[in-house]
């Protein structure tokens, strides 16, 4: 099997994640390169990297350049995917900064994986979110068509990084053990703009256009990029809850054409990359605490609205750092070598 030359970009949950999905999934790898913004040594599940600083230099000889991204600040892809492509990497990003783009690909390959095909340097790893509603809609969308789309997100820590993650910790153990007089101020190094810990908030991003965060709107404009359909109406409320990993979704759509929970439970289970786990009265639903770690999206309590005809009700959970972030981006790569 040929081998590739392969760069992880970011050292932050989702680098750390890429490096353990491109192990597991046994992309063909033959020269790993890790960089970040300073050198240092790292391990991952027992093994050892050497992280390089960055530099486009770095990127001599790299065949799939691998950008972990940030949500919210400009990733590194602004400064250095474009000499990533000069030296003949294909860049793919996990970053917001060219998901819009219209000459920039963006996909997940249980939906769009042709569009590969059209990139010219540079293919988009949607948001996390975004990822695993898309592929739990598209067999319904092929099926029966949408009309339109409500979704609430409840999304982990590890969404927000490894200082979110590790402020949520830090406040459930000073709650825990009574040091926190006042438990809306209880993190000494406070990240996220509320308390989490015993908490939720629906504040995610930024506030932009029509009071909605700029979240809940890659929400609506990634999937209607994604599906190439930019007629559903997509409308979205974003949530942090305190979990460590694993977003939830309540996703309400109608459907152009009526289907029965019947059928869609049926083609759910056939689509690649879903699990159903659909049994409530027997307690079995997804839940992120039974997802973490796994690359598929999770789908369960499939049921009709009783007063809207072509109206269902999906829940969707999955590893917002795998198949929200790491392993898509892998998929994408896997996609690029097989053409």
């Amino acid at each position: 099997m040929k081998k590739y030359n392969v760069a992880v970009v970011g050292v932050g949950v989702v680098g750390i994640e890429m490096l353990r999905v491109l192990r597991q999934r046994n992309f063909p790898v033959g020269n790993l390169r890790v960089f970040a913004r300073s050198a240092r040594d790292i391990n991952v599940d027992g093994r050892d990297y050497s992280v390089q600083a960055i530099s486009p230099e770095g990127f001599d000889g790299i065949d799939i350049a691998l950008f972990a991204g940030t949500e919210g600040e400009k990733g590194a892809a602004v400064t250095y995917a474009r000499e990533a492509n000069k030296r003949g990497a294909v860049v793919i990003d996990n970053g917001a900064d060219f998901r819009m783009d219209p000459k920039v690909p963006l996909v997940v390959p249980e939906v769009n994986a042709r569009d590969v095909q059209k990139h010219k340097g540079i293919i988009a790893n949607p948001n996390c979110s975004t990822i695993q509603m898309v592929v739990a809609l598209w067999p319904i969308y092929k099926k029966s068509g949408l009309k339109r789309v409500v979704v609430t997100t409840l999304q982990a820590s590890s969404g927000a990084g490894k200082a979110a993650v590790e402020q949520l910790k830090e406040e459930i153990c000073r709650i825990a053990a009574d040091q926190c007089a006042d438990v809306h101020v209880c993190a000494e190094n406070k990240y996220l703009p509320q308390q989490l810990a015993y908490n939720v908030f629906p504040h995610i991003g930024s506030f932009v256009e029509a009071d909605y965060t700029n979240e809940e709107w890659k929400l609506v404009k990634e999937s209607h990029k994604i599906m190439h359909d930019d007629k559903i109406k997509i409308s979205a409320t974003t949530v942090r809850v305190p979990v460590r990993t694993g977003h939830s979704e309540s996703v309400y759509i109608e459907t152009s054409r009526p289907i029965t929970t019947d059928k869609a439970r049926e083609m759910l289970k056939k689509a690649p990359g879903i699990v159903v786990i659909d049994d409530p009265k027997k307690n079995l639903y997804p839940m992120p605490k039974d997802v973490e770690g796994k690359d598929e999206v999770f789908v369960g309590r499939i049921r009709r609205d009783p007063f809207v005809k072509n109206g269902l009700w999906l829940w969707v959970v999955a590893d917002n750092l795998r198949k929200g972030a790491a392993t898509n981006a892998v998929q994408i790569a896997e996609c690029v070598i097989s053409k």
